[in-house]
């Protein structure tokens, strides 16, 4: 499985910016898809997630409101619409798959295959 995130960049404070994730390698409607993102010196975190057949999604408490998570199963991508971006959004985003969605609600990620990740830039 091959993940490639692209749409990072520089953005101002209160303003959007949408995130994509090309999939190539495996069935990709087998697989549900994930963004999370890493911040200088922080961990890595969960931000968004979609079940394989898309009406299922997930939202980390800072995401609810502010970003939509999509994927196109005709082609392959996974994208995360990002609104009302904040200083503190900054971090690189990182698409990620898992062929179940179980342990999702309590926070568990078992993430099967990574991607590399695209710098987000937010400016005060």
């Amino acid at each position: 499985v091959q993940l490639q995130a692209s749409g990072g960049g520089l953005v101002q404070a209160g303003g959007s910016l949408t995130l994509s994730c090309a999939f190539s390698g495996r069935t990709f409607g087998s697989y549900a898809m994930a963004w999370f993102r890493r911040a200088p010196g922080k961990e890595r975190e969960f931000v968004a997630g979609i079940d394989w057949s898309g009406p299922t999604t997930y939202y980390a408490d800072s995401a609810k409101g502010r970003f939509t998570i999509s994927r196109d199963n005709a082609e392959n991508t996974v994208s995360l619409q990002m609104n009302s971006l904040k200083p503190e959004d900054t971090a690189v985003y990182y698409c990620a798959v898992d062929h179940t969605t179980r342990g999702w609600d309590n926070g568990h990620y078992g993430m099967d295959y990574w991607g590399k990740g695209t710098l987000v830039t937010v400016s005060s």
